[in-house]
C-alpha cells in the first residue's frame, strides 16, 4: 500500500463507515466504487464485513491495487455509536424514519447493522426518545483474526478526550499489525495544539511515512455537497501540513465533490480524499435495489460514482 501511495499523486478512499455492519451494503459499495476507480475501502472492524468487502472487490473484477482499511473507534466516538429508541417516549411520528441517511430506521425501530452513528435521528427527535450508545470491541480478540484474513491498513479514530483509551488501543494496534496505519482526528473536542501534541506522541512509535493522518473536518456531514461543508476538512488538513509531520494526509469529514477543488485553491499538499456520506448518498437508491447487479442498474450507478472519483482525483 505504501508503494502505491508513493507512486500516485492522489488516491480516492471510499468510507463505508466504521459503524456500518450491513454486509450487503458494504459488498455493493465496494464493488461499485472499485469499478469506479476507488483504491482504498474503509470498513468496520468485523470479520464478516471484511469478507463482504473482499466479495465486493471480487465482483468488481478488480483486485490489483485495491486496499482494505478497518476502522476502530473508542468511547465517545460517534462512528461506533448506535441509536436506541425508548419506546415509552416515542410518539411514533415517523420523522426519524425519513431523516436517517442509511435507511436504518423502519417503523420506528432501529436496524442496528445499518446504523452508522450519525446522530441525525437523536438530534432531531422532538420527544428526546432516541439516545446514542457506544458499541466498542475487544481489539485483542478481533484484530488478530482480521490480520489473518488479510487487511492493508488499520485506522484509529483518535477524536476522543479519553487519552487512556486512545493509548491503550494504539498500543494494541501497533502490537498486532505492522503495516500502514491511519489516524482519523478532528477538532470537535481538541484544540489545534492538542491535536498536534497527540499526533506527535502517536508518531513516536512509527517509521516515517508509514502513517496516514486522516484530517477530519465535521464527520458524516458532507452530504449537501457544498464548499462550506468541506471547508473544515481542508482547514484541518492545512494544520497537519503546516506541522511538517512525516505522514501522508487524507482529507475527510464533510468531504464531497467540492473538496479537491477547494484543497487545491488553498495549496494543500494532500495524498488523497476519503468520502463517506456524500459518496454513499448519491448512489444509495441503486444500492437498495434487489436488481443492483443487473448491468443496466449497475452501470447507471457506476456513472455517478465515476464522476465523483474523477472530480476527487483532479
Amino acid at each position: 500500500m505504501k508503494d502505491f501511495i508513493e507512486q500516485h499523486k492522489h488516491i480516492f478512499k471510499l468510507v463505508c463507515g466504521a459503524g456500518n455492519e450491513c454486509e450487503q451494503d458494504v459488498e455493493r459499495y465496494t464493488a461499485l466504487y472499485s469499478k469506479a476507480g476507488a483504491t482504498v475501502f474503509d470498513i468496520c472492524a468485523k470479520p464478516e464485513i471484511l469478507k463482504a468487502a473482499k466479495l465486493g472487490l471480487k465482483k468488481s473484477g478488480i483486485l490489483k491495487d485495491r486496499f482494505i482499511c478497518v476502522s476502530v473507534g473508542m468511547k465517545g466516538d460517534p462512528h461506533i455509536t448506535k441509536a436506541v429508541i425508548n419506546k415509552d417516549k416515542c410518539c411514533e411520528c415517523g420523522f426519524c424514519n425519513n431523516i436517517c441517511p442509511n435507511n436504518a430506521i423502519v417503523n420506528n425501530s432501529i436496524i442496528e447493522e445499518k446504523c452508522i452513528g450519525c446522530s441525525k435521528c437523536s438530534n432531531h427527535c422532538s420527544n428526546s426518545a432516541i439516545t446514542m450508545v457506544d458499541k466498542d470491541i475487544d481489539l485483542n480478540i478481533v484484530l488478530p483474526e482480521l490480520v489473518s484474513m488479510g487487511i492493508d491498513c488499520v485506522e484509529l479514530h483518535a477524536t476522543s478526550e479519553l487519552d487512556e483509551d486512545i493509548w491503550e488501543k494504539w498500543d494494541i494496534i501497533n502490537k498486532h499489525f505492522d503495516g500502514m496505519l491511519s489516524v482519523c482526528i478532528d477538532r470537535l473536542n481538541l484544540g489545534n495544539k492538542q491535536v498536534l501534541s497527540r499526533l506527535k506522541k502517536m508518531l513516536e512509535k512509527r517509521i516515517p511515512y508509514t502513517t496516514i493522518i486522516q484530517a477530519d473536518g465535521i464527520p458524516m456531514s458532507g452530504s449537501d455537497d457544498s464548499y462550506k461543508t468541506t471547508l473544515q476538512a481542508v482547514a484541518m488538513a492545512e494544520i497537519i501540513q503546516d506541522a511538517n509531520l512525516p505522514v501522508y494526509i487524507l482529507i475527510s469529514g464533510g468531504t464531497n465533490s467540492k473538496t479537491a477543488k477547494l484543497a487545491q485553491i488553498c495549496d494543500i499538499n494532500y495524498k488523497g480524499i476519503a468520502i463517506g456520506s456524500y459518496a454513499r448518498k448519491i448512489i444509495k437508491p441503486y444500492i437498495d435495489r434487489s436488481d443492483f447487479y443487473n448491468p443496466n442498474v449497475f452501470n447507471q450507478a457506476l456513472k455517478i460514482a465515476k464522476d465523483l472519483v474523477k472530480e476527487s482525483l483532479i
